[in-house]
């Protein structure tokens, strides 16, 4: 019976804990995310709350994709530090996959992402997914793809890059290091 009671009171107090979390976590984190070609949804506080990030809005047909490199190179280098690199594919500007297969391929087979990948959303407009147009609401809305946002560790931007801005640049590797 003592045992009973002790696992209860365990089991209580990790609950607290994880409803401390959540309670502290903005609202524009507090949604669940379907991952990129899976059923799998993650709830972004729940998976990623406390940590820094890098939110970028991706397409697989674009100038710009050969980025996952960086991006890829960016999640390595980064990742044993916290930082979490987030990807999301949007066809706002007409240049994502017909399908998230072809999505995949590009992400996953073409450039080897290991980061993590949502399913296709919309960036931009009234449409525009909830963490998007928080993002834009902090700085602004991404006028292209690949746009990439730093996050500190309490889901704020701290800083906004355009397309224009490499993943291997400098200014975005200081916004990284000041949120680690």
């Amino acid at each position: 019976m003592k045992r009973i009671v002790i696992a209860f009171f365990i089991f209580i107090g990790c609950s607290f804990i994880q409803y401390a979390a959540f309670a502290d976590c903005p609202t524009h984190l507090n949604v669940e995310v379907r991952k990129l070609r899976s059923d799998e949804t993650i709830n972004l506080c729940e998976a990623f709350s406390g940590k820094p990030m890098l939110v970028v809005n991706t397409a697989s047909h674009c100038g710009f994709t050969p980025q996952f490199k960086g991006l890829e190179a960016l999640h390595k280098k980064y990742e044993d530090k916290g930082l979490v690199v987030l990807g999301f594919p949007s066809d706002s500007f007409g240049q994502e996959a017909d399908n998230e297969e072809k999505t995949a391929q590009v992400c996953y087979l073409d450039y080897g992402v290991t980061f993590t990948m949502f399913s296709p959303v919309t960036v931009k407009g009234s449409k525009a997914h909830s963490l998007f147009k928080e993002l834009a609401k902090q700085t602004k809305a991404p006028t292209w793809n690949f746009n990439k946002y730093v996050l500190d560790s309490e889901g704020h931007v701290v800083e906004h890059f355009s397309n224009f801005i490499a993943p291997d640049s400098e200014e975005l590797r200081a916004a990284i290091d000041s949120v680690l």
